[in-house]
């Protein structure tokens, strides 16, 4: 193979394969929750499989995650219904189409609303265990074991004007945060338990095609071999986003360089990189997920947010990724989060986020001058903000009455949460476009023959940083990952 030329950007023709090192109906890149649903699947649809994994182990990105996923519709899962909650599919479904932004791919959002509760009901029956219990406080997420938390701006304008209000984040039962690793041991145990042959080490060099760019295998390297592997069915990429390919980022997503710190593991757009190596589309490149934990706790929320200018910019109870989103939009660093006496609370993340105290004072004005914000500007906005939160109303930005109180009582204060010194991570929402059935399609959405993807190499329902929520994306790629294996699996 060294005599031919091929590489993640350009495809291994089949015509110019001597010989198949390893053959099987399905082969999986990627062994992350999506790597994991769709080898499962697929194998238990009667396929052999083989999944490659670039790491020393499986778990990826998904493994970094509080394992938090977002199920309900179907009246809601026995968390929802104990707490006293009733979820309408069509709650979840135009929730979801709503945080989907102006590229919401509503067939997908139909699709995992019909059969979100199955999922979650299948996620249960391979193993992972969820308490009967529910966080009715604020928090990004559980230090217990328990289970449901209000994880999105279910409750916030404009969201609440379009779905009943309802908490869908479901955690599973693991004592402290970081349960996705448990997840992915839970996940791992089953694939293997299916017979699925697993490469560790061995890392995605290209795609085989045929000269109208129908997928028939893969180009490995191991050990610092190269081998081709057959697939007769199909491939489906599972290798993560593009986060940590920072010039991807520069190039499709300048502006969350702004934030210092990506989350991911490889994720370095390989998987991205292989589907447009043979024609497929990529899509929504340039939205990414941002944010800064600045509450629990939720007395905080009670503050309001300004920027450099002394100008509110964002209603404070929506989800805490949604109002970082809003502030890497504002024109320079300088953010601040006021409180009064009443209100304040030390950030539970304050130390880790870097959040300190920017200025304190026992007037506004006091605090404008020490900010060294525009004469008068923070005083206007406070003053407005005050006047209307006393009687129980928000024009400008629609905060929920519940989190509504003017901040009259001294000791004032500014929380200094700005941006090129506070801890705001990030990770991409863009991939490969895909049909529900995770069949990656060319730009004029055709499908591209034998190649599939799922999590976020695909573009699934997570595609818009300002609607994301705290298990969206485990929800896509445990859901997505299931539909592309069995698809791949049935193909003739």
């Amino acid at each position: 193979m060294s005599d031919i030329a091929y590489s993640r950007n350009l495809p291994c023709r089949l015509g110019l394969v001597s010989r198949w090192d390893q053959e099987a109906d399905v082969i999986v890149v990627g062994f992350g929750a999506a790597g994991a649903c769709a080898a499962l699947e697929a194998a238990r649809t009667g396929a052999k499989v083989l999944l490659v994994e670039g790491g020393a182990g499986s778990g990826g990105t998904s493994a970094l995650s509080g394992g938090e996923i977002y199920v309900g519709g179907n009246g809601g899962t026995a968390m929802q219904r104990s707490a006293g909650f009733s979820d309408a599919t069509e709650d979840l479904y135009n929730y979801l189409l709503l945080s989907g932004g102006p590229n919401a791919d509503e067939a997908k959002v139909r699709l995992y609303a019909d059969h979100s509760l199955r999922h979650f009901e299948w996620l249960q029956a391979q193993g992972v265990k969820y308490k009967n219990s529910f966080i009715p406080q604020r928090i990004v997420e559980p230090a217990t074991d328990d289970c449901l938390i209000w994880s999105g701006s279910e409750e916030a304008w404009p969201f609440c004007e379009q779905a009943k209000p309802c908490p869908r984040g479901h955690t599973p039962q693991w004592m402290g945060m970081g349960g996705g690793r448990y997840l992915m041991d839970v996940l791992t145990q089953r694939v293997q338990e299916a017979g699925v042959e697993v490469h560790y080490n061995t890392r995605a060099v290209a795609l085989i095609a045929d000269d109208v760019n129908a997928v028939h295998g893969l180009v490995v390297r191991g050990d610092n071999v190269d081998r081709c592997l057959r697939a007769h069915k199909g491939v489906v990429l599972c290798a993560g986003g593009f986060v940590m390919n920072r010039d991807m980022v520069r190039r499709h997503a300048p502006q969350v360089l702004r934030s210092q710190f990506p989350i991911g593991t490889v994720d370095d757009g390989s998987g991205i990189l292989l589907g447009q190596s043979v024609g497929g589309a990529a899509i929504n490149m340039a939205e990414c997920f941002v944010t800064l934990p600045w509450y629990p706790p939720e007395s905080l929320i009670k503050g309001i947010f300004v920027n450099e200018r002394g100008q509110r910019f964002i209603n404070e109870d929506c989800y805490h990724g949604r109002v970082s989103q809003h502030i890497m939009q504002q024109a320079g660093n300088r953010i601040f989060l006021l409180q009064d006496q009443e209100t304040y609370a030390e950030p539970e993340f304050g130390q880790f986020a870097k959040i300190g105290i920017a200025a304190a004072g026992e007037t506004w004005a006091e605090v404008e001058r020490d900010l060294d914000l525009p004469a008068g500007a923070l005083v206007s906005t406070v003053e407005l903000y005050n006047r209307n939160a006393a009687v129980g109303s928000d024009p400008l930005f629609h905060k929920g009455r519940k989190w509504l109180k003017p901040l009259t009582a001294p000791p004032l204060v500014a929380l200094d949460c700005r941006i090129d010194i506070c801890f705001y991570s990030h990770f991409t929402l863009g991939g490969l476009d895909t049909l529900p059935t995770g069949e990656v399609v060319d730009a004029d959405r055709r499908p591209v023959p034998g190649l599939y993807a799922a999590g976020r190499t695909a573009c699934g329902l997570p595609r818009w940083g300002a609607g994301y929520s705290s298990g969206m994306s485990l929800a896509d790629c445990t859901f997505f990952g299931r539909q592309a294996g069995i698809q791949a699996a049935r193909r003739a």
